[in-house]
């Protein structure tokens, strides 16, 4: 299964004066006009990505306007960048930020990056887009959806480019699918966002890329979704919630898309089960999550349903999509009892679950005691065949 690349002449870039100085500037993507083609990744184009990033970040972070990220100006993010500061002054200026190559994935195929699938408030939400690495004229592609990690409250898009994502991705993009990362609203402090924020969002994100599916070159009958963590448990809302509920952005609410599978590394199950977080059943057990579903606004009336309304595992049915769940056997976060939750539910309910546990693996597949069985690659392997194998041919 494999797609096409549209080569098109690139328009004239708008000039952007950010402080004092004028810079060339990536159009930026619009919710409207995703049919605004990125050439196939030569380096003009990735000098222009890079360029399009750079300018963006000054945009965000360059508070007093003069060209030049100020560490002071947003410490919290300078972490994340201040490997670019090669002079260590505590400046970035936008020279500096175009190095930055961390965060993409590097195919050598087409890419669409920082597409604006909705904007809520004055906040954009971004997905980046990745072709196939040797497409093929002769039919849309199918696409991988995947969905970060970080507890709801951190994480972004990014993470599709790290470590064994980064394997799964580049594998299955060499099996003609497609891969879209997606960025959602974090729960944090003071925000008002809560955990059915960042699950809406994501959907919103599928409805977008379902609307937008004949200009995107994807497949809507054949989207599958991947996600870790708290990704994991956004994954498996995504597979097993109707295209229809959850709404969120009225412009993509009646999108009708078809999920055909989704696999999530250690994700959470079930919010009304407390004690599956409770990995050692000790007395003292405090409920981590619960204020990431409740939010700042809700009262004891609706917690039950909040927190069933959050949890997959209400979702199952006979004729539900496959979903394959990794989760390791010391994972302290969220603990194995989840997988098995999930599976004991699913047969009783005779839909289809496959659960792998991997022995001696924490969070994010850390060692505990021991090599890790199965090993990294055998999880990669197990995954990328997981989605060939429930591909319509």
């Amino acid at each position: 299964m494999r797609c096409h690349t549209v080569i098109r002449h690139q328009p004239l870039l708008p000039l952007l004066l950010i402080g004092s100085y004028l810079f060339v500037a990536t159009p930026p993507a619009s919710a409207t006009t995703p049919d605004a083609e990125q050439a196939t990744a030569s380096e003009p184009d990735r000098d222009r990505e890079s360029l399009g990033r750079a300018t963006r970040l000054l945009q965000k972070f360059d508070e007093n306007d003069d060209g030049v990220w100020h560490r002071n100006e947003n410490t919290r993010a300078w972490n994340r960048y201040r490997k670019l500061d090669t002079d260590q002054n505590g400046k970035l200026t936008i020279d500096e930020l175009r190095r930055d190559r961390t965060g993409y994935l590097e195919t050598g195929g087409e890419r669409k990056l920082d597409l604006v699938y909705k904007t809520v408030g004055k906040k954009e939400l971004l997905l980046d887009l990745y072709y196939p690495t040797q497409p093929d004229a002769s039919s849309p592609c199918p696409l991988i959806v995947y969905t970060h990690g970080g507890g709801w409250a951190a994480g972004s898009k990014q993470g599709a480019a790290n470590g064994s994502f980064k394997v799964v991705f580049q594998q299955l993009l060499d099996h003609g699918f497609a891969v879209a990362s997606v960025n959602y609203r974090l729960c944090k402090p003071n925000t008002g966002v809560m955990m059915r924020d960042c699950v809406i969002d994501s959907k919103d994100a599928v409805r977008y890329l379902a609307k937008h599916s004949e200009t995107l070159r994807l497949d809507a009958t054949k989207f599958f979704v991947m996600g870790d963590s708290a990704g994991g448990q956004i994954a498996q809302m995504l597979l097993l919630t109707s295209p229809e509920t959850l709404p969120g952005d009225k412009e993509l609410a009646a999108t009708p898309y078809t999920m055909l599978a989704g696999v999530s590394w250690y994700g959470p199950s079930d919010f009304e089960k407390t004690e599956l977080f409770n990995h050692d059943d000790r007395a003292d057990f405090r409920d981590r999550f619960g204020p990431r579903i409740l939010g700042s606004n809700s009262s004891p009336a609706n917690t039950l349903e909040l927190y069933r309304e959050m949890s997959p595992v209400n979702y199952l049915r006979a004729d539900s999509r496959p979903l394959l769940m990794i989760q390791g056997d010391k994972d302290t976060t969220i603990p194995v009892k989840h997988a098995r939750h999930m599976k004991q539910k699913a047969d009783a309910t005779k839909a289809p679950v496959e659960i792998m546990i991997i022995r001696n693996a924490g969070h994010n597949w850390r060692q505990v005691g021991a090599d890790i069985d199965p090993s990294r690659d055998a999880i990669v392997d197990r995954t990328v065949q997981f989605f060939l194998d429930n591909l319509p041919h």
